[in-house]
Formats: structure tokens, sequence, C-alpha cells
């Protein structure tokens, strides 16, 4: 029911994806007046569906604590969270409210066991693939503990989706050299040095401009700086579109050339197109929840149901856990002095 468009770009999205992946069924939860009439247009979609109407839907600019207080047990963005929970579904995938969806995940779900905080992981195109981007939004401000719990579970992401055993991973900062950036995000590189785990290849520092250059398979920062890299990359995305267009059509000769140009023109508009690597993961979570970008059109939402479908059927959450194990029982300190801090927060 969320998004710019709702059923009438999520319905389709669910056919693209049951064409592509055959043994994938699907429990849709909406409004049924606005979903049956777009499901009806599917009939082999509503072989391998099940709908169930809800009275509520979230409302893309309600408060998450309004969401959570008055939609909890009614609404279709909460209904499709407990499926997770209860196993009636392996992975939920939302358009919604993002706020909404994450207190609703965070609350039903609830955190893996070591895990402070969840994180929103993305997908970035860049000029070697793609890479995965975390925190871009859950969690503004991170201690060096949470930085770390970020890079275990971006490596998770990364050995699931892209299928590299030993990823790459580097914290995002104002430099690469050891002695610059903040306290927190130096502590966590000498710890991410000093773990060595087998999981993941701990790079060292990254700047803004190597996430595009595929540096590292996996980005490690808090959710502001996040955040604001990844709307400022797609906002230059749309930029360069603008530029090109413009100058394409500025002259006949322009327009003569784009023509003799096409093939490579579609190719960059692939590179380029937002909606190839769309699908923010919710990370840190005892299930998985994919948060799908408002303004997708039905090739993005299938985007993001396939992300959920290849984290699934990679066996996502164990990766995750036994790397957090793994790196716990060799740090025992980093545990104990999480709790401490969490003792001292609850004192203030």
């Amino acid at each position: 029911m969320g998004g710019d468009h709702g059923p009438a770009v999520v319905i389709p999205a669910l056919m693209m994806v049951a064409t592509r992946r055959p043994d994938i069924r699907f429990v849709i939860y909406g409004r049924e007046e606005l979903v049956r009439p777009e499901l009806a247009k599917f009939p082999k979609l509503a072989e391998v569906s099940e709908f169930f109407h809800c009275e509520i839907a979230v409302r893309m600019d309600d408060k998450p604590s309004q969401a959570l207080r008055h939609g909890r047990w009614k609404s279709s963005m909460w209904k499709a969270v407990e499926a997770v929970k209860s196993g009636a579904a392996d992975a939920c995938v939302s358009a919604g409210n993002t706020g909404a969806l994450m207190a609703m995940s965070k609350f039903c779900l609830r955190t893996m066991a070591t895990i402070d905080r969840p994180a929103i992981a993305a997908l970035w195109p860049t000029l070697r693939g793609e890479s995965v981007v975390l925190d871009v939004g859950a969690t503004i401000g991170a201690d060096a503990h949470q930085l770390i719990d970020f890079a275990i579970l971006g490596t998770g992401m990364a050995r699931s989706v892209f299928g590299v055993s030993r990823p790459s991973v580097g914290l995002l900062n104002v430099g690469v050299e050891e002695i610059k950036g903040q306290e927190e995000v130096k502590e966590a590189g000498r710890m991410l040095r000093e773990a060595n785990m087998a999981s993941m290849n701990y790079h060292g520092f990254v700047e803004g401009d190597d996430i595009g250059k595929g540096v590292v398979d996996v980005v490690v920062t808090e959710g502001f700086a996040g955040n604001i890299a990844l709307k400022t990359a797609e906002g230059t995305v749309r930029q360069i579109g603008g530029y090109l267009r413009a100058a394409m059509s500025r002259t006949l000769m322009a327009r003569i050339g784009y023509l003799f140009a096409k093939g490579a023109f579609d190719r960059l508009r692939e590179k380029m197109d937002v909606g190839r690597s769309n699908g923010g993961v919710f990370l840190g979570l005892n299930g998985i929840v994919v948060k799908s970008h408002g303004g997708a059109d039905s090739d993005g939402f299938a985007a993001a149901i396939e992300l959920g479908y290849d984290m699934v059927r990679n066996n996502l959450l164990d990766r995750i856990e036994a790397d957090l194990d793994l790196f716990h029982a060799r740090n025992p300190h980093a545990q104990t002095s999480r709790k401490s801090d969490v003792v001292s927060d609850a004192k203030e």
C-alpha cells in the first residue's frame, strides 16, 4: 500500500518476479478495494499468492510512533512484518513509510542478541559492480562497537548477495590516514584490524569518492553521513541525466550524434538507473525486511523483492549470527564494555 503508486506498481512487480522465480510465493496485505482489481489483471499471480484484507494502511506522512501505536495490530505493514516473525513469510518487502517500517520491525522482530541498533544497508552501483553501504539512515551517530556490528552485518550481506567468501570492508572517513577522523571511527578500525576475522578482509579507511570506485565490497558509516551520501549520489545521477538530455537535444548535429551513440547511452542509463539497485535492507533484526524506494517503478520494486529472495536463499541470517558469535568469542571484552556503556546510559 505504500510508496508513490501503491498496488499499481507492487502487483505488476510481483508478476515479474513470479515469472523469473517459479519457486516463489507471495502473501499480500492491503486494502481489498484497491488490491483486488490489480490482482485480477494477473490470474497466474493469484495462483501463487494469498491475499489478506487489512483495514488500515500506514500513510507516508505518519510519525513512526503514531503508526506503531494506532496501526500495530490492523495495518498491512504490521501484518507483513508479523508474517516474518510467525514464519508465514521468509522476508517482508515494503515501499511504505521508512520510519514506521523500522519501528514496527524492531518492535516485532527484535534485534539479534549482540546487536544494539539495526542498520539500513543499500546496494551501491560502482565502477567495479556493486558495493554494500551501511548505515544509510537507521542509526544517527554510532560508537566503535556499533560500527563493528555494521561491518559484520554488511559482510554477511555481501557474502550472501555477491557470493564473495571474504568481502573487503572499509570504514568511511575524512581521510585514509590512521590519524584522521573521529575517535569512534579510529577505535573501530583498530579493533577490526586486530580481530583479523576469517570472513572479512578489513581494508582500512576509505573516503567518499572511493564508494563509487568500488574500492571495497562493504562501506561502513553511521546513518547521518550514510544517508547524506546516498541522497547526494541519487541527486547527482539525476543531475547528470538532465545535463545529457539537454546536450543531446541542443542542436541538429547533437541529435544525429545521439542516434549513432544510442547503444552506448542506453548502457549508461542502465548503469545509472537507481531502480536497478533498489532495496534498503534492515540488518541486525531476527528477520529479513527490505525497504523499497517510495518512488520505485515496477522494475525497481521487483529488484527489491529479488534482493530479499537472494538473502533468504543464501541464508543471510545464519551467516550473520555465525560471524557475530565468532567475533564475540574472540573478543569477549567488546561485549563487556558494551554492557557497561548501556548501564552508564541507563543511569544518566
